[in-house]
């Protein structure tokens, strides 16, 4: 089993992905679905992520 983080951008209502090191990404409103990601495949995503304009 993994510890699950949120981001620190997530508000209360619980509307947000979580991180699971070593393991992927889910929604928390559906945390039994998981997305499995390995290091090679997160880091484009982070990457994405980080440049996209609507993730300011």
């Amino acid at each position: 089993m993994t510890r699950w983080r949120k981001s620190s951008y997530s508000g209360s209502d619980g509307n947000c992905v979580e991180v699971g090191r070593g393991v992927g990404i889910r929604d928390s409103k559906s945390p039994c679905v998981e997305l499995p990601l390995t290091a090679r495949q997160w880091a484009p995503l982070l990457q994405l992520v980080r440049t996209h304009p609507t993730a300011r």
